[in-house]
This record gives structure tokens, sequence and C-alpha cells, in this order.
């Protein structure tokens, strides 16, 4: 039987996705840090996820039937390369001394139109790479290498920045290099799917696949809403600088203290997968999300911050195992890269728009309140969910 750790494919593409976290981390400390020292405003915070955001929502329904038409392998390593040459390009204008805060938006933004193509073909890339009969384990395997970088990447971001506020961007533009060259390296074996032309109605089919699943709304709706209310993130800047008094260090490990309780996470599905009352579940870890939420809002200890943020991440990781394995194996392969686009949509609204509207609710009501009524929202947002959506709360097993 074939094993995760002798799956060559799997192997490049877990390591592939792997760099290309860390190159994201480094950037999210690095970004953080340099808008908020340029402008001393939590808006400013709050327009780094929307800048990302804006490109990725007009362009994301193209960009899954791209995936679902072209190699998808090849989609994911264009888009790294992109995403390397931004990177690139701040380091060119912070070593240089011009760069500015619209500069910096620019780049962010070209980070959102190549991750809007890339996140659907990677997502629909997993089933093709994984041994079959093992897509649970082998997404708590990718999620746990993922979060070993994005535990290392902040930490690492917030010394280089230290160092030089060039350097994490130099470093950002090699990791994205290399994760290229692993993608394009994957070879996969299996029949070719008839490609379907590319229309106004294709465009939107995954769409309405979506809609007609409610087990698959539900857990896509959730995860907007919970982590649109509930993320905190953007906000660790004035936290650490103002509320924990701490400096681009101490940035860079509450930024990774989550990937540490999701990494734990990770290993502990990788080992023991959910076998029943997986829905139920799902609906656990979004509520625990919460409550950790609020107690690194009143937080003002950075060791229980870090704990907070560290059950946040463990709480995260349960919830997405679920929803990529429920949504990977409800869908036909050749619907895969809409359905996923879908899925981004989604997810990338909660991620970056969740950055927005912290960075807004902050500048109105100051951070605490606003990470406060953030974490009480996702408590709220889970239990209605789970009246709303009883097809997903009934969910047993993912395989």
């Amino acid at each position: 039987m074939t094993t995760l750790a002798g799956h060559r494919p799997f192997l490049l593409f877990v390591s592939a996705r792997a760099f290309s976290e860390f190159s994201y981390q480094i950037g999210t400390v690095a970004i953080g840090w340099q808008v908020y020292a340029l402008t001393g405003r939590a808006f400013a915070l709050g327009m780094v996820g929307l800048v990302q955001f804006i490109p990725s929502a007009l362009l994301v329904f193209a960009a899954g039937h791209v995936a679902d038409r072209y190699d998808r392998r090849r989609v994911v390593q264009i888009c790294q390369y992109v995403q390397g040459l931004a990177g690139g390009f701040l380091a060119w204008g912070t070593f240089g001394g011009w760069l500015n805060v619209v500069e910096i938006f620019t780049a962010l933004g070209l980070f959102g139109i190549a991750t809007a193509f890339e996140s659907p073909a990677a997502a629909a890339l997993i089933p093709a790479v994984a041994p079959r009969g093992m897509l649970q384990r082998a997404t708590a395997v990718a999620t746990a290498a993922w979060q070993v970088s994005a535990i290392s990447g902040p930490a690492l971001g917030g010394l280089a920045y230290a160092v030089a506020p060039g350097t994490p961007y130099v470093m950002m533009a090699v990791f994205w290099l290399l994760s290229g060259i692993l993608n394009g390296a994957i070879k996969l074996i299996g029949p070719v799917a008839v490609k379907e032309p590319p229309t106004i109605a294709t465009l939107f089919t995954g769409v309405g696949f979506v809609r007609r699943n409610p087990a698959i709304l539900g857990t896509i709706s959730l995860d907007l809403f919970a982590v649109l209310l509930g993320g905190a993130t953007a906000l660790l800047p004035i936290y650490a600088r103002d509320i924990l008094h701490t400096g681009p260090w101490g940035l860079g490990v509450l930024r990774g203290a989550p990937a540490v309780g999701a990494l734990i996470m990770s290993g502990v599905l990788a080992r023991h997968a959910i076998t029943r009352r997986a829905g139920v579940r799902m609906f656990q870890a979004v509520i625990i999300f919460g409550l950790a939420t609020v107690v690194f809002a009143v937080s003002r200890s950075i060791g229980l911050s870090i704990l907070a943020l560290a059950i946040m991440g463990a709480a995260d990781t349960v919830s997405v195992v679920i929803r990529i394995a429920l949504v990977q194996l409800s869908t036909p392969d050749e619907m895969r890269g809409r359905v996923g686009a879908v899925n981004y949509l989604f997810v990338n609204a909660s991620n970056q728009l969740g950055e927005f509207e912290s960075g807004l609710t902050a500048a109105l009501f100051g951070a605490v309140p606003a990470v406060i009524l953030g974490g009480v929202g996702t408590i709220a947002i889970a239990l209605l969910w789970m009246k709303l959506f009883p097809t997903l709360r009934d969910v047993e097993r993912l395989e």
C-alpha cells in the first residue's frame, strides 16, 4: 500500500506549498510592520487585506475555470513566479529607500491577482497527489507542513526586518521561486478529462454546484462569517507595540503562535482521523476559536496571548481539514477548480475582508473592543449555522 512518505507527487506538492506559505508569512509580518510604521493608523492595516481581496474577488471565477481547463501545476507555478517578482520589487524599493505605502499596496494587488489563480488550482491538485483513500490524512499532513512554515516564517520575518527592512522581501522572492520549481517537478498519471469550452455559463457552474449542496454551502459560509468576525491577526501590530509592548520580533512570535497550535492539531489529525460526527466537530471547533479570540482580546500578558492564539490555530485546523476533505470528496474532478474558486472566494473574503473589518472596527472603537466583538460574533454564527444547516451538522465521515 502506498504511503504518504513514499509518494513523490505528494511530497513535492507539500514542499512547494510549505515554501509558498513561508514566503507569505514573512510578508505578513514585514508588510504589516512597515505599513504601520509609515502611517501609524489601524485603518491602513485593514487596507492591507482589502487591497488583496478586490482583485481576487474580481478574477476568482475566471481563475476557477482556468484551473479546470489548463494544467493545474503550471497555473500554480506561474503564479508563484509572479509573486516572487512582486517580492523582489518590494526588496528593491525598500533597500533603495523610495518605497511608499501606495507602492506597497500596488505589490499587494499583484499578490491578490496571483493568489486568485493559484489557490483554486492548488486546492484541486490535492486529490490528484494524495494516495487513494488517504485524502483526510494527506490534508492533515499538508496542513502540518504549511503550519511549520507559518510558525517559522513570522518569527524569521520579524528578525529579518529588524536586521534590515528589505531583507524579508528578498527571502520572499527566493522561496516563491523554489516553490515554483518544485511544482513544476510534479508528475501526474491519469486520464485526460474533456475540457469544457469557456462560456459565461461554465464560469459560474461552481456557484450552482455549491448552492445545490447544503453541506458544502454550510461549511464554506461558516468559515466566511466566523473568520470575518473573528479575525484579530490584522491588529497584531497594535497589540505587539501598544498593548503588549514588544517589537518586530515579538510580532513575529505572536504571528507564529496560531501556527504552533495548528501544527500540533495537524499531527493529531494525521495519526487519528475524524471518523464520526465530523459536522459536530467542526461547529465545536469554531466555538472554541471564538472563545479563544475573546481571551486574546482581554489579555495583557504575552504568555497568555500566545496561548490563546495557539488555541485559535488548533481549532481553526480542525475546521480547515473537515472543510477541505468535505468539499473535495463531494466534487467531481472536472469541477474542482470552479468549486475551489467559490471556496477560495469565501475563505479569502473571511481572511482579507476580516482584516479590513478589524481595522475599521478598531479605528472606530479601539483594538480591544473590536477583537471582543469579533470573538462573540464568531460564537453566535456557529450556533446559528447549526440550526440553518442540519445537513452539515449531521455529517458523520469524511472518507
